[in-house]
């Protein structure tokens, strides 16, 4: 295994494990929501840094479905704080 994979994995791992560590642990729902939004995010530069290394688009429909979940995950969530804080 190439050792630039090896690195890429060891800080996409890192970043999750903090990323998760701030949906249990945060202190408000928007805490939880920004974090949620940060994994997303890792989960779609996973996915497509595994197509650039592997010269493949298969996974594209997927990352399309994460960053539309994402979109309207936070436009709920930012609706509902909304209401609550009227």
């Amino acid at each position: 295994m190439n050792p630039l994979l090896v690195v890429i994995a060891v800080v996409f791992a890192a970043a999750a494990v903090i990323t998760v560590w701030r949906i249990i642990v945060g202190p408000s729902i928007l805490d939880r929501a920004v974090a949620s939004d940060v994994l997303l995010t890792e989960v779609m530069c996973v996915l497509g840094a595994d197509m650039a290394l592997n010269h493949h688009t298969r996974t594209l429909p997927v990352l399309l479905i994460i960053a539309a979940v994402g979109v309207f995950g936070t436009i709920s969530i930012a609706r509902f704080v909304a209401r609550r804080d009227r």
